[in-house]
């Protein structure tokens, strides 16, 4: 399985028994959903490698508690401490409506209720205060803040963002 393939569940944050179990932070809003996994994809030395579980539950809200098979020990739970969770991205809920993941809008077109059109999505920042839509036009790169108040609708069929932005701010770039 390849990292891009995959999306990131959360990280193995400390033993929790002296019998190989382990404590998994899991960055998501819905833990419950995650709660009864058959494997989970470990990164290990830059490689994901495909662990089975034996058991799990929830632990303090955000936590999954988990006996991984074949991690018997506590020595053997240590070496797994800090590794980063993955599942395939098939395994993604399935959100609807104006909802969605940053990935799933790559590639799609972006079109303003007065302008049209205006670019394609070629990726998303999210290292800002607010996220950023990076649209590519020609030549031109344009940054579209993620605002729920300026999106309009999510078209999966048409591979399209809708939005209504405020004037002036796609044709300071162009």
């Amino acid at each position: 399985m390849r990292k891009k393939d995959c999306f990131y569940l959360g990280k193995i944050a400390k033993k929790f028994s002296f019998k190989g179990e382990v404590l998994i932070y899991l960055d998501t809003d819905e833990p419950e959903l995650y709660e009864n996994m058959e494997s989970v994809f470990v990164e290990f030395n830059k490689d994901l490698i495909p662990f089975f579980i034996e058991n799990s539950n929830l632990h303090k809200n955000d936590f999954l508690r988990v006996k991984f098979e074949d991690v018997d020990t506590e020595a053997e739970a240590d070496t797994l401490i800090g590794c980063e969770i993955y599942l395939p991205l098939s395994m993604l809920p399935k959100l609807e409506g104006n909802q969605f993941y940053f990935h799933e809008v790559i590639g799609f077109e972006i079109e303003d209720k007065r302008l049209g059109v205006f670019g394609k999505i070629v990726s998303i920042n999210d290292t800002t205060a607010q996220p950023l839509f990076e649209v590519e036009n020609g030549e031109v790169q344009i940054l579209v803040p993620m605002i729920d108040e300026f999106l309009v609708k999510i078209d999966r069929e048409s591979k399209k963002v809708i939005m209504d932005l405020p004037e002036g701010l796609i044709e300071m770039y162009l």
